[in-house]
């Protein structure tokens, strides 16, 4: 159980003061490798989401008993590969990356909904901003015990308190069930989780008002749900959105998301439609292993152009998931926050993986035509709705191609290989040593990041960086050249061809 951990003291022999929390007395330790960091791991926000309350929303934990926050909690269930990729060319650091990166062989397991929190031991003068992060895997798969974004690095830099999250995907955060009252309870997992910090930042030294939500790819869309489904109390500052908004995929439909339920629930021996409560008990009461090969063996509606998409993902319900962002978008109704999002130069780089493994012949012509809609045109929608309401908005795009994270001759900035200069993980996730320039970019990124933190309104303009106005040489350059210098260019470089596109997703789907 994770609230019994054996031999602590063999592991870790120092241990930091009892934090209290409304999870109970929190005991976490130095980080390893920067001990002027204290990390505590593992933190439960939510009760297990088993039984009656599998499917269901989240319900807040509470606790006076002392926990010890030392190791990461399981990931939620999701079908985790461990197979070697045969990929021509492929570098000798990249089964070690892409393995990282999909949370190859990670433990899983119900008891999941926790956090992590990384925060400087070191006496503050005043309360430091907390950056709350939501991790990627297209609504299928993710876990907060994952070398790419451990905060120690991020909060011992930028002295700022790192929130890492872990909320339902799949079946089990996006299940469709027909019966249950909300569809889209890995959102409601991302909100309780927010609440909870929102609570509780100020006993690890954190600032209540200084919240900024960030994430990476179905991270990154989740940011930007919250936005609109969370306008009146958005709880967060600020939003940072890597590689995903809302713009970048088309949610299911109630009706699609019940029909791949039905579809599980008869591969799961667990009956049909007929009656929804009594195959929803069903479901209920079987091992979650069984259910996450059923829910593998359903095939998503529709003939998605270039990749396959998840058939559990955010369902419409017009509560947390909105059927209609651009109409949304336009007329202003999310909440008016400080916006830092930002896309890849080459995010098809990890994307041609996943066509690989499935034999599909896609040309570069459509991974042109992928790029521009879920990423770039996407961001660049993104940016231009909140800046036409006068929101400070700041838009980056990121060029890295790295020795010691490059994953195949071409690969380029690929799709997630911001967050390692984010948070100064190179090394962790590679195996190998940062280049000295590499080093510079993702101090100077932390630093961006680190700003925006502690002033989103105008922290980056302090820093440096124009606001965001597509008419402008507003678009910052991160990495360009493989160049630790930071320069700025006019949008349109890299978003003439949106128009032409007129808001299409249908070569993007598999994206997310």
């Amino acid at each position: 159980m994770r609230h019994s951990i054996a031999f602590i003291s063999l592991l870790f022999p120092v241990l930091a003061s009892a934090i209290v929390t409304s999870s109970g007395d929190v005991v976490g330790h130095p980080a390893i490798g920067l001990p002027a960091v204290t990390e505590y791991l593992g933190i439960p926000f939510a009760r297990a989401p088993i039984g009656e309350l599998r499917f269901a929303p989240p319900v807040a934990f509470d606790s006076a008993a002392t926990f010890n926050a030392t190791t990461f909690s399981a990931a939620c269930p999701y079908i985790s590969s461990t197979a070697t990729i045969a990929f021509p060319n492929k570098t000798a650091n990249f089964d070690r990356i892409v393995g990282a990166f999909l949370g190859a062989g990670g433990l899983v397991g119900e008891d999941c909904l926790t956090l992590n929190v990384w925060a400087k031991t070191v006496p503050m003068t005043s309360r430091r901003p907390v950056m709350v992060f939501f991790y990627g895997g297209r609504f299928a798969l993710g876990g907060t015990n994952n070398p790419f974004y451990t905060g120690q690095h991020l909060a011992g830099s930028e002295d700022v308190v790192v929130v890492t999250v872990n909320y339902r995907t799949n079946i089990f955060g996006f299940s469709g069930a027909p019966s249950t009252s909300h569809q889209n309870v890995g959102i409601l997992d991302q909100r309780l989780a927010l609440e909870w910090v929102r609570n509780n930042a100020a006993a690890f030294g954190g600032d209540a008002s200084r919240i900024i939500m960030f994430g990476q790819s179905a991270g990154g869309a989740s940011v930007d749900y919250h936005a609109f489904a969370f306008r009146d109390d958005p709880i967060a500052a600020g939003l940072i959105s890597h590689s995903g908004t809302a713009f970048s995929l088309v949610q299911n439909t109630a009706e699609v998301s019940a029909q791949h339920w039905n579809n599980a629930a008869v591969a799961a021996g667990c009956g049909s439609e007929e009656d929804e409560e009594a195959v929803l008990a069903c479901m209920r009461g079987l091992d979650f292993t069984a259910i996450l090969t059923a829910g593998a063996s359903v095939v998503s509606a529709g003939n998605p152009a270039l990749l396959p998409t998840p058939p559990f993902q955010p369902t419409v319900d017009n509560v947390t998931v909105f059927a209609d962002y651009t109409a949304l978008a336009a007329a202003g109704t999310f909440a008016k926050l400080p916006y830092l999002l930002g896309s890849l130069d080459n995010e098809a780089g990890f994307y041609r993986i996943r066509a690989f493994t499935a034999n599909l012949n896609i040309t570069n012509a459509q991974w042109d035509t992928f790029n521009l809609e879920a990423f770039t045109c996407a961001t660049a929608h993104s940016a231009i709705a909140r800046a036409a309401q006068g929101i400070p908005t700041w838009r980056y795009r990121y060029f890295g191609d790295w020795d010691n994270l490059r994953l195949f001759p071409g690969s380029g900035a690929y799709h997630g290989s911001d967050l390692e200069m984010v948070f100064g993980t190179g090394k962790a996730v590679s195996g190998e040593e940062d280049g000295v320039v590499e080093q510079e970019v993702s101090e100077s990124m932390r630093g961006a990041w680190g700003a925006f933190a502690r002033d989103p309104k105008a922290g980056l303009t302090k820093f440096g960086w124009p606001v965001y106005d597509p008419q402008r040489a507003t678009l910052v350059r991160l990495a360009f050249k493989d160049e630790a210098q930071v320069s700025f260019v006019n949008p349109s470089v890299f978003d003439e061809p949106c128009a032409g596109l007129g808001g299409s997703l249908a070569e993007a789907q598999g994206a997310f």
